[in-house]
Order: C-alpha cells, then structure tokens, then sequence
C-alpha cells in the first residue's frame, strides 16, 4: 500500500543526497548556462540516479560495501576524470579564448560528447554509489517491503525535481550568468569543485 508519510521520507532524504554541490551539479549548471543539450543532460542525471537508487533498494549496496577493487577502480578513475575536467574549466577561466559558454569559432559539443562527459560525470564518482546504492537503499531496505516502492519514488522525485530545476533554472538564467565575466567565474568555481572533488577522493584512497 502506498503511503505519503514514507514517499516524502524518500523524498526529503533523496534531495539531502544530492543538493550539496558536487561534480553532476555542478557541471549540470554549466550546461544549462551553455544552452546546449540541457534536456539530455538532466535526462542522463535523472536516469544514473533512477538506476542506481533502483538498484540500491534490490539489495545491491551490501555488494558495493564488500569490493574494494570496485571502489578503488571508481575512485582513481574518478580523481582522474575530475582532474582533468577541472583543469579544462580554469583553462577556459583564465582566459584561453573562451569568453563565454561557446567561444568565437569553436564547435559546440555534439550530443554525443555531452552524453559522455555527463555520465562519466555521474558515474566516476564513487560518492554517487555510496549515497544512492549504498545509504538509501541500506534505508529503504529496513522498511516493511509495502513501503520500499514509496520510498524509492519519493528519493526518485527527488533526483528529477532538483535535475530539471537545476538544468532548467541556469537555462533561464543564462542571460545574466553566460556573460564574459559571470561565465568565467561559473568556470572558476566548477573547475575548483571539480578539483577539491579529485583531492578528497585521493585522500580517502
């Protein structure tokens, strides 16, 4: 039986997770400043998070926990990814030809590469496991099994509300953020992000 009271409990405890900013806020922003393939990327976020929350309520989390190759490979690669991606914002921040979301004479990025860089954005990460795999379905798995499906729709609502107003919301306004100036800090900021991300996750190693 459905029940409100454990939806929104789902609901409250998913936008916990993923409000904070981290490398998929952040590069969801970014997107949305640059106008070019918003609806896919939120679409992709949307969907890493689904599965994985999915897949956290089946019992996979305790599976997660037990392999440390699987999150050491996760977390290297992660550091790696997000390095890289981080030098790439400061590069377009301190100057290197970028005056805004789409510089004089670059090609913007293809579906395709959008559709890669934001889920190895997503999945190169192993905090987005440990919080939807592991946490909420270690959570959702102590419930009585009538209301596991109402906890994950309501931690599921949570990741499509906060992507779509995230992607849409910095779309609207990218009159004002996508100028020379605010774009380079919204560079700078994700590029440390990006960074601090990277050294966290290799101090944790």
């Amino acid at each position: 039986m459905f029940s409100q009271q454990v939806f929104l409990q789902g609901l409250g405890m998913g936008a916990s997770l993923i409000m904070p900013i981290g490398a998929q806020n952040a590069h969801v922003i970014r997107t949305g400043v640059g106008g070019r393939h918003v609806g896919l990327t939120v679409a992709a976020c949307v969907l890493v998070d689904v599965t994985l929350i999915a897949l956290g309520m089946a019992g996979l989390g305790q599976l997660v926990e037990s392999s440390s190759w699987l999150l050491a490979a996760a977390r290297y690669g992660g550091a790696l990814f997000l390095l890289w991606y981080g030098l790439r914002c400061w590069k377009g921040a301190l100057g290197g030809g970028a005056a805004g979301p789409v510089a004089a004479g670059q090609q913007p990025p293809t579906a395709r590469r959008a559709l890669v860089t934001v889920m190895a954005m997503s999945l190169l990460n192993p905090h987005v496991y440990l919080d939807t795999v592991v946490l909420l379905g270690a959570v959702g798995g102590s419930l009585a099994a009538g209301h596991r499906g109402a906890f994950a729709l309501g931690a599921m609502t949570a990741s499509l509300l906060w992507f779509s107003l995230l992607g849409l919301g910095a779309r609207r306004c990218a009159f004002v953020l996508g100028r020379p100036m605010v774009w380079r800090a919204i560079e700078g900021f994700t590029g440390t992000t990006m960074l601090v991300l990277a050294l966290l996750l290799l101090k944790d190693a």
